[in-house]
């Protein structure tokens, strides 16, 4: 029997709740693909920059391969957010999953025949990129379309903890995996990530976006109109670029096989715990989150966690204690876990679902920036000026760069609820614009404690 469904303060409605949610058929299967989904995305990402670095001992080349990872997006984000919005987003997932599983088959063949040369797994990381990038806006606009009515933010929730709790067995067996042979952890991975996509498949949708006119033409107007969307929109701007600037600059997590072998003296199986330990921050936050929701001063919250963040990775710069570095990791990932879902939860929100796709592929442009390009910023200036400079004074720049944003946006400083963010204007340059009637798929509730 289903728990009985909660209500919000303000407005004496009936809120599902978590219970509610998971008897939704669909609800579960989609949930369920991204543990499987992301348990073997996580397991392949820990164990390839693992063995980039082993071959090579290089921190430079893990800069390389975070930079191939990325450079796809940027160049697609007019394409693959166009994409997501003009077809069906199942089918578009479901096509750059099998994508992404064709890239892990071909890191578990070369690494099956002793490599010695790193660039074959760049190109790999790049093509892998591409996939992705077609991928993940599509993903993300799943949500709103399985929603049950006023579930959105419960969903959002559930989403966030199937993938932190997947990033948390994906790194913590990568380890184990490794011992025996990188390869056999590409295929434990592809095999996680083929059962996902079989479960992609089956997911139906409660609501459909609405119908696209057969006669109109994808033009470069309409294909830009997510970035427009997101440069007209304070808060969508401030909270976007606040991620990126932030993780850019605090980007350590890319360093740990160094750190794991450098600083902390540690083995594989070590360092497989150390690349659990942000997911299991996060996932710990999400649990907390979802009994305790931050229901008041949401911009204040969020300026100080990304602060705390910083904090979190000076520590793990300069310490060489395996126990500090994990707690410190623990501590910066359970503080960016509620920045990714202040972001995850208002993107979708604000956002009208026929810009959702392009919006959503801008955004996660952003989020490449922020994660592989910070790779990339850490392990240049790891190679350069050595692992405790580059980690520490890459945390002491997020504290900057918090400092600041709390001066450009003062807009996304004084969000105080969700509740005065429920309603997005199509034009946010209008004056005065009069709130749409309510979508039971973007109704933001008292709920809600808003990365992603």
């Amino acid at each position: 029997m289903s728990a009985t469904p909660q209500t919000s303060a303000e407005d004496g409605e009936s809120v599902p709740s978590g219970r509610d949610v998971l008897a939704d058929r669909d609800v579960r299967r989609f949930l369920l693909s991204n543990v499987l989904l992301y348990t073997g995305l996580s397991l392949q990402l820990a164990v390839l920059g693992k063995e980039v670095f082993d071959i090579t001992g290089r921190e430079s080349d893990l800069a390389w391969l975070g930079l191939a990872e990325f450079v796809p997006a940027p160049f697609l984000v007019l394409v693959t957010g166009a994409v997501a919005d003009r077809f069906d987003r199942k089918l578009v997932a479901a096509l750059a999953t099998a994508g992404e599983l064709f890239c892990i088959a071909a890191l578990a063949l070369y690494s099956a025949s002793s490599p010695t040369a790193v660039w074959p797994f760049f190109g790999i990381a790049g093509l892998f990129g591409v996939f992705r990038s077609f991928g993940s806006p599509a993903v993300r606009a799943i949500p709103p379309m399985i929603a049950p009515d006023r579930a959105f933010p419960r969903v959002i929730a559930l989403f966030s903890a199937t993938w932190t709790g997947a990033s948390i067995v994906g790194a913590a067996i990568s380890g184990a995996l490794y011992v025996i042979a990188p390869w056999v952890a590409y295929v434990v991975a592809g095999g996680l990530v083929a059962l996902g996509l079989v479960m992609l498949v089956t997911v139906r949708f409660r609501r459909q976006p609405a119908p696209r006119d057969p006669d109109e033409r994808t033009t470069f107007r309409s294909a830009v109109e997510g970035l427009r969307f997101v440069l007209r929109t304070p808060i969508l701007l401030g909270i976007i670029s606040l991620d990126l600037f932030a993780v850019l600059f605090g980007g350590a997590v890319a360093l740990l096989p160094a750190i794991a072998e450098k600083r902390l003296d540690v083995g594989d199986v070590a360092y497989g715990w150390l690349r659990a330990a942000p997911g299991i921050g996060a996932g710990a936050m999400a649990i907390f989150l979802s009994a305790r929701p931050l229901k008041r001063r949401v911009g204040k919250s969020l300026l100080f966690v990304v602060g705390l963040f910083g904090a979190g990775t000076v520590v793990l710069g300069l310490t060489r204690s395996f126990v500090i570095a994990f707690v410190a990791l623990l501590v910066l990932s359970g503080a960016d876990m509620v920045s990714v879902f202040v972001r995850t939860s208002l993107v979708p929100l604000v956002t009208p679902d026929e810009k959702r796709g392009r919006v959503l592929s801008v955004e996660n442009v952003f989020i490449g920036a922020s994660n592989e390009l910070g790779a990339f910023e850490s392990g240049m200036a790891a190679q350069q000026l050595g692992l405790v400079p580059a980690v520490a004074g890459g945390g002491l720049a997020t504290i900057g760069i918090v400092l600041l944003f709390a001066f450009l946006f003062p807009a996304l400083r004084r969000i105080d609820r969700f509740e005065d963010l429920q309603y997005a204007s199509n034009d946010p340059q209008s004056p005065s614009p009069e709130p749409p009637p309510p979508d039971p798929t973007a109704v933001v509730t008292l709920e809600i404690a808003e990365r992603t």
